[in-house]
Protein backbone atom coordinates (compact mmCIF):
# COMPACT_ATOMS: atom_id res chain seq x y z
CA UNK A 1 0.00 0.00 0.00
CA UNK A 2 1.19 3.53 -0.79
CA UNK A 3 2.51 5.34 2.26
CA UNK A 4 0.01 8.15 1.77
CA UNK A 5 -2.94 5.75 1.97
CA UNK A 6 -2.12 4.94 5.60
CA UNK A 7 -2.97 8.50 6.61
CA UNK A 8 -6.26 9.97 7.83
CA UNK A 9 -5.47 13.69 7.46
CA UNK A 10 -7.09 15.10 10.58
CA UNK A 11 -8.48 18.42 11.77
CA UNK A 12 -10.78 18.09 14.78
CA UNK A 13 -10.02 21.31 16.65
CA UNK A 14 -13.20 23.12 17.68
CA UNK A 15 -11.85 26.40 16.32
CA UNK A 16 -11.25 25.01 12.80
CA UNK A 17 -12.63 27.38 10.16
CA UNK A 18 -14.17 26.64 6.78
CA UNK A 19 -11.03 27.91 5.07
CA UNK A 20 -8.87 25.53 7.15
CA UNK A 21 -11.15 22.60 6.31
CA UNK A 22 -10.90 23.52 2.62
CA UNK A 23 -7.10 23.57 2.89
CA UNK A 24 -7.18 20.17 4.63
CA UNK A 25 -9.13 18.69 1.71
CA UNK A 26 -6.83 20.27 -0.86
CA UNK A 27 -3.79 18.84 0.92
CA UNK A 28 -5.44 15.42 1.12
CA UNK A 29 -6.03 15.41 -2.62
CA UNK A 30 -2.51 16.67 -3.36
CA UNK A 31 -0.85 14.02 -1.20
CA UNK A 32 -3.42 11.29 -1.96
CA UNK A 33 -4.22 10.53 1.67
CA UNK A 34 -6.73 7.84 2.64
CA UNK A 35 -9.18 10.32 4.12
CA UNK A 36 -9.79 13.59 5.84
CA UNK A 37 -11.07 13.22 9.39
CA UNK A 38 -13.30 16.10 10.48
CA UNK A 39 -16.07 16.90 12.92
CA UNK A 40 -19.61 16.04 11.75
CA UNK A 41 -20.50 19.64 10.94
CA UNK A 42 -17.98 19.65 8.08
CA UNK A 43 -18.86 16.31 6.47
CA UNK A 44 -21.14 17.60 3.72
CA UNK A 45 -18.67 20.37 2.81
CA UNK A 46 -15.77 17.89 2.59
CA UNK A 47 -17.86 15.41 0.59
CA UNK A 48 -18.54 18.15 -1.96
CA UNK A 49 -14.88 19.19 -2.17
CA UNK A 50 -13.62 15.61 -2.49
CA UNK A 51 -16.27 14.15 -4.78
CA UNK A 52 -13.95 13.95 -7.82
CA UNK A 53 -11.16 12.26 -5.81
CA UNK A 54 -10.66 8.92 -4.09
CA UNK A 55 -9.98 10.62 -0.73
CA UNK A 56 -12.63 9.48 1.74
CA UNK A 57 -14.50 11.56 4.30
CA UNK A 58 -14.13 10.29 7.87
CA UNK A 59 -15.93 11.77 10.85
CA UNK A 60 -16.18 11.22 14.60
CA UNK A 61 -19.12 9.95 16.65
CA UNK A 62 -19.69 10.51 20.37
CA UNK A 63 -16.50 12.53 20.30
CA UNK A 64 -14.36 13.02 22.32
CA UNK A 65 -15.80 11.54 25.54
CA UNK A 66 -17.85 8.58 24.32
CA UNK A 67 -20.48 9.26 26.98
CA UNK A 68 -23.43 9.97 24.69
CA UNK A 69 -26.31 7.50 24.58
CA UNK A 70 -26.17 4.71 22.02
CA UNK A 71 -29.28 6.12 20.33
CA UNK A 72 -27.58 9.47 19.85
CA UNK A 73 -24.43 7.83 18.51
CA UNK A 74 -26.54 5.85 16.04
CA UNK A 75 -28.36 9.02 14.93
CA UNK A 76 -25.05 10.86 14.51
CA UNK A 77 -23.80 7.97 12.39
CA UNK A 78 -26.86 7.90 10.13
CA UNK A 79 -26.80 11.66 9.62
CA UNK A 80 -23.06 11.65 8.90
CA UNK A 81 -23.50 8.98 6.22
CA UNK A 82 -26.44 10.87 4.70
CA UNK A 83 -24.15 13.91 4.56
CA UNK A 84 -21.44 11.96 2.73
CA UNK A 85 -19.24 10.24 5.32
CA UNK A 86 -17.43 7.12 4.14
CA UNK A 87 -16.05 6.18 7.56
CA UNK A 88 -16.98 6.87 11.17
CA UNK A 89 -14.70 6.82 14.21
CA UNK A 90 -16.78 6.29 17.36
CA UNK A 91 -15.66 6.58 20.99
CA UNK A 92 -16.64 3.71 23.28
CA UNK A 93 -18.38 4.20 26.62
CA UNK A 94 -15.13 4.23 28.58
CA UNK A 95 -16.73 4.34 32.04
CA UNK A 96 -18.83 1.26 31.37
CA UNK A 97 -15.79 -0.62 30.08
CA UNK A 98 -13.81 0.23 33.21
CA UNK A 99 -16.78 -0.80 35.37
CA UNK A 100 -16.82 -4.22 33.69
CA UNK A 101 -20.17 -3.69 31.97
CA UNK A 102 -19.13 -5.37 28.75
CA UNK A 103 -22.73 -5.86 27.60
CA UNK A 104 -23.38 -2.11 27.58
CA UNK A 105 -20.14 -1.47 25.69
CA UNK A 106 -20.93 -4.17 23.14
CA UNK A 107 -24.46 -2.87 22.52
CA UNK A 108 -23.12 0.67 22.15
CA UNK A 109 -20.66 -0.41 19.44
CA UNK A 110 -23.29 -2.56 17.74
CA UNK A 111 -25.67 0.41 17.56
CA UNK A 112 -23.14 2.35 15.51
CA UNK A 113 -22.13 -0.64 13.36
CA UNK A 114 -25.78 -1.27 12.51
CA UNK A 115 -26.42 2.40 11.78
CA UNK A 116 -23.36 2.57 9.54
CA UNK A 117 -24.78 0.07 7.04
CA UNK A 118 -21.84 -0.74 4.75
CA UNK A 119 -19.53 2.05 5.88
CA UNK A 120 -16.32 1.50 7.82
CA UNK A 121 -16.51 1.82 11.61
CA UNK A 122 -13.41 2.50 13.69
CA UNK A 123 -13.81 2.22 17.45
CA UNK A 124 -11.76 4.60 19.61
CA UNK A 125 -10.69 2.99 22.89
CA UNK A 126 -8.82 5.94 24.46
CA UNK A 127 -6.04 3.59 25.51
CA UNK A 128 -4.31 6.06 27.86
CA UNK A 129 -7.25 5.55 30.25
CA UNK A 130 -7.15 1.73 30.08
CA UNK A 131 -5.02 -1.10 31.41
CA UNK A 132 -3.68 -3.69 28.96
CA UNK A 133 -6.39 -6.13 30.08
CA UNK A 134 -9.07 -3.48 29.49
CA UNK A 135 -7.63 -2.81 26.03
CA UNK A 136 -7.83 -6.53 25.23
CA UNK A 137 -11.44 -6.72 26.46
CA UNK A 138 -12.38 -3.69 24.42
CA UNK A 139 -10.75 -5.13 21.32
CA UNK A 140 -12.64 -8.40 21.75
CA UNK A 141 -15.91 -6.49 22.05
CA UNK A 142 -15.14 -4.55 18.86
CA UNK A 143 -14.51 -7.79 17.00
CA UNK A 144 -17.73 -9.28 18.38
CA UNK A 145 -19.64 -6.19 17.24
CA UNK A 146 -18.09 -6.55 13.76
CA UNK A 147 -16.31 -3.18 13.68
CA UNK A 148 -13.62 -3.00 11.02
CA UNK A 149 -11.03 -1.10 13.08
CA UNK A 150 -9.95 -0.56 16.65
CA UNK A 151 -8.36 2.85 17.21
CA UNK A 152 -6.07 3.97 20.00
CA UNK A 153 -7.05 7.51 20.88
CA UNK A 154 -9.04 10.68 20.35
CA UNK A 155 -5.97 12.89 20.55
CA UNK A 156 -7.86 14.96 23.14
CA UNK A 157 -6.69 13.12 26.27
CA UNK A 158 -3.40 13.00 28.11
CA UNK A 159 -1.64 10.62 25.72
CA UNK A 160 -2.14 9.26 22.23
CA UNK A 161 -0.84 6.16 20.49
CA UNK A 162 2.32 4.33 21.45
CA UNK A 163 3.96 1.19 20.14
CA UNK A 164 3.12 -0.87 23.21
CA UNK A 165 -0.65 -0.36 23.02
CA UNK A 166 -0.67 -0.97 19.26
CA UNK A 167 1.05 -4.31 19.87
CA UNK A 168 -1.46 -5.18 22.62
CA UNK A 169 -4.33 -4.36 20.27
CA UNK A 170 -2.80 -6.35 17.41
CA UNK A 171 -2.32 -9.36 19.66
CA UNK A 172 -5.96 -9.12 20.74
CA UNK A 173 -7.61 -8.71 17.33
CA UNK A 174 -5.18 -10.82 15.29
CA UNK A 175 -6.58 -10.68 11.74
CA UNK A 176 -10.19 -10.05 12.83
CA UNK A 177 -9.90 -6.24 12.78
CA UNK A 178 -7.51 -3.54 11.63
CA UNK A 179 -5.77 -0.99 13.85
CA UNK A 180 -5.65 2.80 13.62
CA UNK A 181 -2.97 4.57 15.63
CA UNK A 182 -3.89 8.18 16.42
CA UNK A 183 -2.60 10.94 18.64
CA UNK A 184 1.05 11.86 18.89
CA UNK A 185 2.20 10.39 15.55
CA UNK A 186 4.27 13.34 14.42
CA UNK A 187 7.35 12.08 12.58
CA UNK A 188 8.05 9.57 9.78
CA UNK A 189 9.84 7.46 12.37
CA UNK A 190 6.74 7.45 14.62
CA UNK A 191 4.64 6.33 11.68
CA UNK A 192 7.05 3.56 10.70
CA UNK A 193 7.07 2.24 14.27
CA UNK A 194 3.25 2.18 14.41
CA UNK A 195 2.99 0.33 11.10
CA UNK A 196 5.64 -2.17 12.18
CA UNK A 197 3.68 -2.75 15.43
CA UNK A 198 0.53 -3.55 13.45
CA UNK A 199 -1.26 -0.31 12.49
CA UNK A 200 -3.02 -0.17 9.12
CA UNK A 201 -4.10 3.47 9.42
CA UNK A 202 -2.54 6.53 11.03
CA UNK A 203 -4.66 9.40 12.34
CA UNK A 204 -2.66 12.60 12.40
CA UNK A 205 -2.74 16.33 11.88
CA UNK A 206 0.87 16.05 10.69
CA UNK A 207 0.20 14.07 7.51
CA UNK A 208 2.36 16.23 5.28
CA UNK A 209 5.31 15.93 7.68
CA UNK A 210 4.94 12.14 7.66
CA UNK A 211 5.36 12.12 3.89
Amino acid sequence: MKRSKYIDHTLLKPEATKEQIKELCQQAMEYDFASVCVNPYWVSYCAQLLKESDVMVCTVIGFPLGANTSALKAFETKEAIENGADEVDMVINIGELKAGNDKAVLEDIKAVVQASEDKTVKVILETCLLSDDEIRRACNLCVEAKAEFVKTSTGFNREGANVHVVKVMKEAVQDKALIKAAGGVRTPEDMDEMIKAGASRIGTSKGISLM
